[in-house]
């Protein structure tokens, strides 16, 4: 595969990343662009407690990323997941002293492979509040992303920006684009 893509680790959610989760996503750069407001481990361990949950349900494809150091760098999951409509959600941060590293790209690559290829996907959507530069940046550097699919997708917008109550963007991973792009970075 090309050395430009860093490798990553997904792995299954567990308590004892809670206080590590919780340093990363109170770091103000990742707290502001989440939109988090100040919490505790305590709170961090029941949203493990509920994602593990709603995993377990069904509901969601959430992994910590681990880096080549087996550092836990992120989370990134697949939400709101239609196995009739074959399309879900996908949402990810990066610690912030990680940003800029390649991590974000590597996640992406790693949790669309399950969507695609495990969970037989058609179309995965990525959106970011209006607000938030930086995450439509990382989003655009993206080659297999199809950017600005409001009109395509209005009612995907429309639960986007009832979630996150303000304007936000939307763009889109589609399945043989995301498969024609991977096997291509496999052959070089």
């Amino acid at each position: 595969m090309n050395e430009k893509w860093k490798k990553v680790k997904l792995v299954p959610h567990d308590l004892h990343y809670a206080q590590r989760i919780y340093e990363l996503a109170s770091q103000p750069p990742v707290r502001d662009a989440l939109g988090l407001r100040d919490s505790s481990v305590e709170d961090t361990l029941s949203f493990l407690e509920f994602i593990m949950e709603e995993e377990q349900a069904g509901r969601v494809v959430s992994r910590v990323i681990l880096n080549e150091n087996d550092e836990l760098v992120g989370l990134t999951e697949l939400k709101k997941i239609d196995l009739d409509l074959k399309r879900c959600h996908i949402g990810s941060w990066i610690g912030h002293e990680y940003w800029g590293l390649g991590y974000n790209q590597a996640s992406k690559l790693a949790i669309l492979s399950i969507a695609f290829e495990e969970l037989g996907m058609k179309h995965v959507f990525a959106g970011a509040r209006a607000v938030n530069i930086r995450s439509q940046k990382a989003q655009e550097k993206l080659p297999y992303f199809s950017l600005n699919v409001e009109d395509q997708f209005p009612e995907e917008l429309a639960w986007l920006e009832e979630r996150e109550k303000q304007s936000c963007v939307l763009h889109a991973v589609f399945r043989d684009d995301f498969l024609a792009f991977k096997k291509e970075l496999v052959r070089l």
